[in-house]
């Protein structure tokens, strides 16, 4: 056989039952619900930041990166909103290489899916009780989904997944904002499709059933760099790119025109350092151009505890074992910048 099946999988509702978030809590989500949907409506003009390792691979280390956030966030908290990066699933090129948490709960061991599972909501159930934050996670599997749905603030749909049929349909009937990226090539109509789909109502099956879907108003762009066709990276952050797409955002008659900028990937060249330059380029384009400004509703970076990357095994305590990322003290130092730009 070409696939062995090992085991059935629990359900998200068995799931949620077994490990529920406190009516405290729900509340909490609830009320961050709010005030992030109000930053993409226009409702609130702080500037969102979405912030956090490339993949989540270690509960204690995750929490207490988050936990440093807090503080900050708490200094911050009339210019910025942040929402932290708790990335559970790690898309991987090739296939091959450390897939995250959801796969992996422990990197130096074989993937058990439900551990995985059991490994990925019990994380975000503690960021919220201890921090107050509801996070963001990456919809690269769309039916894993409802096993987070109750504490999510925010899902991105990769470079990889945004032209797939079932990741706009899923992101149309989401309760929170659903960030699309540009696909690595590059093609923003792509990346506008998906968000035409994904505000749109819509019929589809899910987790075998017929569902129906209201649209998400609030399914918005990521620029996030692409590739050309010798495989350099490219950058899609630039005043003229930003330009360009607050010009398609309007002729496109979209609900709350919004953009997300991914520091890192392509933008950066995977040069992480290069974030703190590109954060700061974007704010500056943001004052020479109403519309862009106006469009412009925030960053998307990757940071961690400690600058760069490593491999499995290596055991730096909080340092990526995925894409390099902006240590800590580099990261409180941008916060702080950008909450003086803004």
């Amino acid at each position: 056989m070409s696939m062995e099946f090992e085991r059935r999988l629990p359900i998200p509702q068995e799931v949620k039952e077994r490990y529920p978030l406190s009516m405290k809590l729900e509340e909490l989500v609830t009320r961050r619900a709010v005030e992030i949907a109000d930053i993409f409506t226009g409702a609130s003009d702080k500037l969102l930041l979405i912030i956090g390792p490339c993949s989540a691979d270690n509960e204690d280390s995750v929490i207490e990166y988050i936990s440093r956030l807090r503080t900050v966030q708490d200094k911050v908290a009339d210019k910025i909103y942040i929402i932290p990066r708790i990335y559970t699933n790690k898309p991987r090129t090739t296939g091959d290489g450390y897939k995250g948490m959801l796969h992996q709960p422990d990197p130096n061991e074989k993937p058990d899916m439900y551990k995985g599972i059991v490994a990925i909501r019990q994380l975000h159930i503690r960021a919220l009780s201890e921090t107050g934050f509801s996070c963001a996670d990456e919809m690269l599997y769309p039916e894993n989904y409802r096993y987070l749905s109750d504490v999510l603030g925010y899902v991105a749909v990769g470079a990889r997944s945004v032209e797939n049929q079932q990741h706009r349909l899923v992101s149309s009937g989401l309760d929170v904002p659903v960030g699309m990226k540009n696909p690595t090539s590059g093609d923003i109509s792509v990346m506008m499709n998906a968000i035409t789909a994904a505000q749109h109502k819509h019929t589809f099956i899910y987790r075998n059933w017929e569902v129906h879907s209201g649209g998400n108003p609030l399914a918005h762009a990521i620029l996030r760099g692409y590739m050309n066709k010798h495989g350099q990276s490219l950058p899609n952050y630039h005043y003229e790119d930003l330009v360009h797409l607050a010009e398609t955002y309007a002729a496109s008659g979209l609900a709350n025109p919004a953009l997300i900028v991914d520091t890192n990937h392509s933008n950066s060249g995977k040069q992480y350092l290069e974030q703190v330059r590109i954060a700061k380029e974007v704010l500056h384009s943001t004052r020479h151009n109403a519309d862009v400004k106006k469009l412009v509703k925030g960053f998307m970076i990757e940071s961690y505890l400690e600058d760069g990357a490593q491999k499995i095994g290596e055991c730096v305590w909080g340092k990526s074992i995925t894409d390099p990322c902006l240590g800590w003290e580099k990261t409180e130092r941008l916060i702080y910048d950008i909450a003086e730009l803004v």
